[in-house]
Formats: C-alpha cells, sequence, structure tokens
C-alpha cells in the first residue's frame, strides 16, 4: 500500500472489523488501520465468521470484501449485520462490474473502497463514513424519543426505520419490520367499510407532496388488535434534491374519543328526560285538534335533538381523525373505543325508532290521520320491498322469497302505511329467523269476501302457544335465552296493529311446525273501511 503522512488523533480508537478471504491483504490492512489510529479487534476470512465477530466485539465500522469463499458473499454478510447491528459497512473489493455495484448498492452501503489500497483513500472513506453515521444515529435518537409513531421507509416502501411509539402501536420490533413491506406492517383499514388503503408512503414519493390519512381509518396490529388513528406521509429528499424515501408519523387518536363520549353521554341523558315529559304531557291532551297541533310541534322538538345527536357522531369521527389526543394516562384501548363508539351509535338508532313509533302510535290512537288512498299493484310493491330486504337476509344467511300469483287484483289503499306494515314484518322476521332458514311473503286473494291475505313466514323459529295473545302489546318482545339480543323497542308488532286497523283489516299470528306465520287480511274495495271499528 502506499505510505501518506496523514494526522490523525492518537487518543482515537474506533473498532474496525477487517473481513478479507486474502490473508496477505487481510494482515496489510490490519497494518494499515492500526498505523492510522484506529483498533482491528478481529480479522474474518469468511461471512459466517464475520456475522460470528461482529456479534461478539461490535465495531464500529466493518471494511467487508465483497467476494468470499463459502455459501454466503460479502453483500450478505453486510446486509445481515446492518439489519441487526446498524453497523456502517465499507465494501473492499477488487471488482467493479455494474451487477456486482447494483446488488451491493441494496445493502446501503457508507462507502466502497477499490484494491489496492490506498492509506490516504481508505482514511477519507471511513471518516466519512463515521461522519455520515454519527449524524444518522443522532436523527434516529431524535425519531426514537418522538411521542408519535414514527415509520420511515425506502423509495420501494420497505421499512428502514420504526421508532418505539410505533412499534408499541404496530405490535412489530424494528428487528422484523426492517425490509417489510410497509403495508404488511401499517396495516390501514376503512372503519366502516373495513377494506385496505392504498400505500400512502408510495402516494408521496409519486406525487412529491405531503399525504394525509383519510376519515375514520384504523391500525390493524400485528395482533389482529384495531387502533383508530390519524397520520400524515412527507416525502425524503436528498441535498441533491432525489426523493430517497418517505417519512409516516402517525398517532393513536382514540383518546378524544373517550373524552368526547362522556359529554354525549350526559346530553343523551339530558334530552331523554326532557323526551319523557312531553310523552306524559301528550297523554293529557282530550281535544283531537289540540293533539294534532301538540304531536306535530312536539315531534319536531323530540326528533330535533336526536339530529343533532346523529350529526355530533359524525363531527366527532371527523375530528378524532383530525386532532391530537390529549396527553393523559390512562389510554383507553382501541376495542374499548370501538366498543364506546358502537354504544353511541346503536343508542341513537334505538332512542330514534322508539320516538318515531311512539309519536305514531300516539297519532293513530288519537285519529289525527288521514289516508292517502291509491290504486297499489300488489305484484310491484312487494318485489321492491323485497330487493331491498335481500342483502340483509343474506348477510344473516336467510333465504328470502316470495309466493305472488299473477292475477292479484289492484289494492286500493294508502301505499305509505302498506309499506310500513311490510317492512316491519319483515324486520320481525329477519331478526328472529336463524341462519339457513327462510323467510316467504306470499299474497293469496279472498274473492268471496273481496279481501286479501298478506303472509309473512319464516321458518326455524315458534312462539310459544301462551306468548302469542302477547306479542301485539306494546313493549312486548317475545323471550330469547340472551335478553342482550333483543333489540327493537317492543312497538313495532303494537304498531302494525294499529295500521292494519286503520287500514280497515286484520292481523294474526300463528306458530307450529317449526315456523311461525304473520297474517295481514285487508279489504281490496276501501268502501269496506266502514265495516271495520278502528
Amino acid at each position: 500500500m502506499d505510505k501518506a503522512s496523514l494526522h490523525f488523533d492518537p487518543q482515537r480508537k474506533t473498532q474496525i472489523l477487517v473481513v478479507e478471504d486474502e490473508r496477505i491483504i487481510a494482515i496489510n490492512l490490519k497494518e494499515s488501520l492500526e498505523a492510522l489510529g484506529y483498533a482491528v479487534p478481529a480479522i474474518a476470512a469468511t461471512a459466517e465468521r464475520a456475522i460470528e465477530e461482529a456479534v461478539n466485539v461490535r465495531p464500529d465500522l466493518v471494511l467487508m470484501d465483497i467476494r468470499l469463499k463459502g455459501d454466503m458473499d460479502g453483500i450478505d454478510a453486510a446486509e445481515y449485520l446492518w439489519n441487526t447491528l446498524q453497523v456502517p459497512i465499507i465494501y473492499v473489493t477488487g471488482h467493479s462490474d455494474r451487477s456486482t455495484l447494483e446488488r451491493a448498492k441494496e445493502t446501503v452501503p457508507f462507502g466502497y473502497i477499490l484494491k489496492p489500497v490506498k492509506e490516504r483513500e481508505l482514511y477519507v472513506a471511513i471518516e466519512t463514513a463515521l461522519q455520515r453515521h454519527e449524524r444518522e444515529q443522532t436523527l434516529m435518537a431524535v425519531l426514537r424519543s418522538m411521542g408519535d409513531g414514527v415509520i420511515v421507509v425506502d423509495t420501494h416502501g420497505h421499512i428502514m426505520f420504526l421508532n418505539r411509539i410505533a412499534e408499541l402501536l404496530t405490535g412489530w420490533q424494528q428487528q422484523d419490520a426492517r425490509g417489510r413491506e410497509l403495508m404488511e406492517v401499517f396495516n390501514l383499514i376503512h372503519e366502516e367499510t373495513r377494506q385496505p388503503l392504498e400505500n400512502r408512503a408510495i402516494a408521496a414519493i409519486q406525487q412529491d407532496m405531503i399525504v394525509y390519512l383519510e376519515e375514520r381509518v384504523v391500525l390493524v396490529a400485528k395482533d389482529g388488535t384495531t387502533i383508530p388513528v390519524t397520520d400524515s406521509v412527507a416525502p425524503l429528499t436528498s441535498s441533491k434534491g432525489l426523493i430517497t424515501g418517505a417519512v409516516i408519523v402517525f398517532r393513536d387518536d382514540s383518546q378524544r374519543r373517550l373524552a368526547e363520549e362522556h359529554s354525549l353521554t350526559l346530553q343523551r341523558a339530558q334530552i331523554l328526560e326532557r323526551q319523557m315529559n312531553e310523552l306524559q304531557r301528550l297523554n293529557q291532551l282530550k281535544d283531537n285538534q289540540l293533539k294534532d297541533d301538540a304531536l306535530s310541534s312536539i315531534s319536531y322538538r323530540l326528533q330535533m335533538p336526536l339530529t343533532t345527536i346523529k350529526m355530533a357522531i359524525q363531527t366527532l369521527e371527523v375530528v378524532l381523525n383530525q386532532q391530537n389526543l390529549l396527553n393523559t394516562e390512562p389510554k383507553p384501548t382501541s376495542n374499548q373505543m370501538d366498543r364506546y363508539l358502537k354504544i353511541l351509535h346503536d343508542q341513537y338508532s334505538q332512542e330514534l325508532t322508539l320516538v318515531s313509533d311512539l309519536l305514531e302510535l300516539q297519532h293513530l290512537e288519537s285519529e289525527v290521520c288521514s289516508l292517502d288512498l291509491n290504486l297499489i299493484e300488489l305484484q310491484d310493491s312487494i318485489s321492491h320491498l323485497i330487493d331491498l330486504f335481500q342483502e340483509r337476509a343474506q348477510h344473516h344467511k336467510q333465504r328470502l322469497q316470495t309466493d305472488l300469483p299473477s292475477n292479484l287484483p289492484l289494492l286500493v289503499s294508502d301505499p305509505a302505511i302498506l309499506s310500513r306494515i311490510l317492512t316491519e314484518l319483515l324486520i320481525n322476521a329477519c331478526k328472529y329467523t336463524p341462519p339457513g332458514e327462510e323467510i316467504t311473503v306470499s299474497v293469496q286473494p279472498l274473492p268471496i269476501t273481496n279481501r286479501i291475505q298478506l303472509k309473512v313466514t319464516n321458518t326455524g323459529i315458534e312462539i310459544p302457544a301462551d306468548e302469542l295473545p302477547r306479542i301485539f302489546d306494546k313493549f312486548y318482545r317475545i323471550p330469547t335465552s340472551d335478553r342482550w339480543q333483543q333489540g327493537g323497542t317492543g312497538l313495532g308488532l303494537a304498531l302494525v296493529k294499529k295500521l292494519v286497523a286503520y287500514l280497515g283489516g286484520f292481523i294474526w299470528a300463528e306458530s307450529n311446525s317449526g315456523q311461525t306465520c304473520f297474517t295481514v287480511e285487508l279489504p281490496v274495495n276501501p268502501s269496506e273501511f266502514s265495516n271495520v271499528a278502528r
């Protein structure tokens, strides 16, 4: 090697591992390094030996020959050492062909030195690599100490770095995640559709701009748990302006959601109290006209708070994905947050249904409703309604079918009320029909009495005989083994009975032989309405 008078700090003892299968060259490298003030704790002739020595001595830098004897070459060893120990690598090789260099570049080396090695070039390469590594380690220390999750990827979307918060939220350790596709570790899905999102890092790199996460997104951790998150992705650029990767900064967005829910729960309790007071006052009104006016006013006043709650829920879901969390402890788990939001949604829906059903029942009992009679083609009306319920039935693995004769007469009735009757009966059937069973809607004309029968039959469930007389009572619900899965308000069938009576008809239920059938009998001609007392 060429000798040169180079200035160096005699106190500096940087540990450098030499990996070279030519013993004479290895010894020359060791002597040159020691002459430059570096320490050489070991020399390895194979990739396997290099890994063993590096694990034992933990060098500050490795001089790695690319061509080594054995199953692994220097590039394989360098990749392993960087991924496991984060030790900087400088390749020393007599081969400079393009394919070898391209393969070596993928291991993120800190420099190249061609044989024969000159001490000046060796010194410059080592000092440059050490300074670069020190700067990168300082940056990584900053990223590791951040309170948000940080993931750094290369231009291909492969993970290069995770900080401690990112490890906690994703469930992946850095040594396991490094080199993997971003989507495998940072698995984002839409909260409602459960569909996976596109790779945000690739989008930021391609567009060369900061990309923000859309609303209502959750992170699926390694163990399958979900965490609501918000994030931003920015491209990384070199000093020459070239894009070298992207950095993802994200945070757990659960805590704000919990704080908002406490406020909404209190608000709901106050609204419920006002609703009950309004309903009690309604029952004291006797004059039909006063009832009509009062019901219109109260209907608006009861439903407005519920509309406000719905808007608050929707706004909350947007804000939770845009705002920072309060830094308080302990933080709720993602499963808790999902459960709390689901409770809020479900309770809002149940409350709205309860208020609507109570108001509609009160209208019917006050006899302030008017009928809007029209000619109805049952074949088309029922087929359309069935189409609306097919997806629900398929979701519950139920078979929904119709039995409609082609010679059905035109029915004179109120289309909205008739649709409401059939809708309630179908909702009831879908709720109680087990998976794999059938729901059938059938129509049978009764020419002798000039009436028509509509039947909704479901198999797989039977109502006890002693319960049948009570199923049309207000707030009655069919007993089940799990009272938490009953759902509903207990007003659906009571409302159906009132609506059927308002159309001049009758309704009854039969249950035997493993099936239940609700039969609605209506007059075809509205002139028969007067024969039925409402």
